[in-house]
């Protein structure tokens, strides 16, 4: 079994690492998991534990879905928390102009669930991870800290590939390994 997931990668640069480092040191009294930025990543679909076996229908499924549907960008803007800012789990980076990835997304999802793939049924909601919560003392302070960077554009990102993933789980944290690149064009 392997634990996979498919993604489209982020290199942070500029603005994005800027704020990351702001947001780290403001919020350096709660207990987050920061994610390396060097795995910063837009998570298309989880796939979890999956056989070795399917893995060969996965990659032909993702050449043939991915093969000319063409490059695109969107913009990494503004930053919030899923659950709820009394509750905070996750802290992201938001995505704008995400007409494309949507519908990158959409022929993936129908792409898995005809290879006989089950995914999850909520909502597309595309957005990077910056961090998970473990414990939030001062949720007000992670509201105000969040708040200041709620209409700011960090960068655009170019997309040319899908990628699919393995993730390893260690105690230092996931390790990220490549098991197919997609080009788009």
């Amino acid at each position: 079994m392997k634990r996979l997931f498919i993604a489209v990668k982020a290199d942070p640069e500029g603005d994005l690492l800027t704020t990351f480092s702001s947001l780290k040191a403001a919020l350096g009294a709660e207990n987050v998991k920061w994610v390396d930025p060097a795995n910063l990543h837009l998570t298309l679909a989880f796939l979890g534990d999956t056989e070795e076996k399917r893995i060969g229908s996965l990659k032909r499924m993702l050449e043939e879905k991915c093969s000319g549907f063409g490059v695109f960008d969107f913009t990494l803007a503004g930053t919030g928390v899923f659950k709820s800012f009394r509750d905070p789990r996750v802290i992201w980076v938001g995505i704008r102009s995400a007409e494309r990835l949507t519908m990158l997304y959409n022929i993936i999802d129908e792409g898995l669930k005809n290879i006989g793939f089950e995914i999850e049924e909520r909502r597309f909601r595309p957005h990077l991870t910056l961090g998970r919560v473990k414990l939030c003392r001062d949720t007000e302070n992670l509201k105000s800290v969040l708040e200041k960077y709620r209409d700011q554009q960090f960068q655009i990102v170019h997309v040319n590939e899908v990628i699919l993933f393995e993730s390893i789980l260690t105690q230092t944290g996931p390790i990220y390994k490549t098991l197919g690149n997609y080009t788009l064009a």
